[in-house]
């Protein structure tokens, strides 16, 4: 009998099933039941017609007039995303945003378990952060063997960002979340995310000038 091939869900909408994933464990947290689709989009940031767009992608979901179960379809999502799954990932770059990150309780919840720190300088080395010492970065190929991590998380300056890359794609982590303010190159079969937070305040710091200067200007 042939299987059917998984579906294909884009990107872009898998990303914003992260978000409707936070938006409903919030409500589920908070004891409700059942969340109408202009709410639960709204909360999100989109709107209705793309939540149901982005929601077609796993079937069935919500009720006419009734709107969506919210633990069904909390549930529904994180078994798409592989939330129930715990997933192994490595931080190499302890300074203030990769101490940040690792001490953050809330990626365990989301299914994500850092099972190694590293870093370069000595004064790191040795560290308890988030219930995990900081290793030497000598020793991150051994711990991704070991542990069979998937997930690698970059914090470091720039300058070292590649090599790093480099070394956890060949140790076998094959998706790697890059902070490092420079675009990585790697191999085929590993992807790599990179979140620039100076874009970020960039853009925003850019559209809140634009309302400025509408709101400045005459009718």
């Amino acid at each position: 009998m042939i299987q059917p091939r998984p579906r294909t869900i884009p990107e872009a909408t898998v990303a914003r099933l992260a978000v409707y994933l936070r938006v409903l464990t919030a409500l589920a947290d908070g004891g409700r039941s059942t969340v109408a689709s202009g709410e639960l989009a709204a909360a999100a940031g989109v709107n209705p017609a793309g939540l149901r767009k982005d929601l077609s992608h796993l079937g069935p979901c919500g009720v006419r007039g009734v709107g969506y179960e919210v633990r069904t379809l909390r549930d529904r999502i994180s078994r798409v995303l592989g939330v129930e799954r715990s997933r192994a990932c490595v931080l190499v770059g302890i300074g203030n945003l990769g101490a940040a990150l690792a001490d953050y309780a809330g990626f365990g919840s989301r299914g994500f378990e850092f099972v190694g720190l590293f870093d370069a300088a000595p004064a790191r080395v040795g560290q308890r952060i988030g219930g995990h010492v900081v290793r030497p970065v000598d020793e991150l190929e051994e711990v991704v063997t070991a542990t069979r991590a998937s997930i690698g998380v970059i914090t470091t300056p720039a300058e070292v960002a590649q090599s790093v890359c480099d070394r956890l794609a060949a140790a076998g982590v094959r998706s790697i979340l890059n902070f490092a303010p420079v675009t990585l190159t790697a191999p085929p079969g590993v992807d790599v995310r990179k979140v620039d937070l100076s874009v970020e305040l960039q853009v925003l710091a850019f559209l809140g000038q634009q309302r400025l200067v509408s709101v400045e200007e005459p009718a």
